[in-house]
């Protein structure tokens, strides 16, 4: 078959909300998490500089922020940063919950 589909609501959630879709989609060369954040989470500080993977967080709904290198960007729904491998970061949700689709690759 040339495609799989799932619906991340179907995908248990780990570490807080995190949808883990990579092995339900069969991808190969690509991630893509959704994480639904209620109020006040806070994510795990981390890199993928040994993998190598950059990383595409889009908020989708709430309101967040993404700390980069010690740089603090205020996301609301729509905006989407591109973190490359190298760089640090973590998620800090708002007083409402959020919900964002992450891609990472390779």
């Amino acid at each position: 078959m040339s495609y799989t589909t799932v619906n991340y609501r179907d995908v248990d959630a780990v570490g807080g909300g995190l949808h883990f879709l990579r092995e339900p989609l069969e991808c190969e060369n690509l991630g893509v998490t959704v994480i639904d954040c209620e109020p006040g989470w806070v994510g795990k500080e981390h890199d993928h500089a040994e993998l190598g993977h950059e990383e595409v967080y889009l908020l989708v709904e709430g309101e967040a922020t993404a700390v980069v290198d010690g740089d603090r960007v205020p996301m609301t729904p729509g905006d989407a940063i591109r973190v490359s491998p190298e760089a640090t970061r973590r998620l800090h949700n708002g007083d409402t919950h959020s919900r964002f689709v992450l891609a990472g690759a390779p």
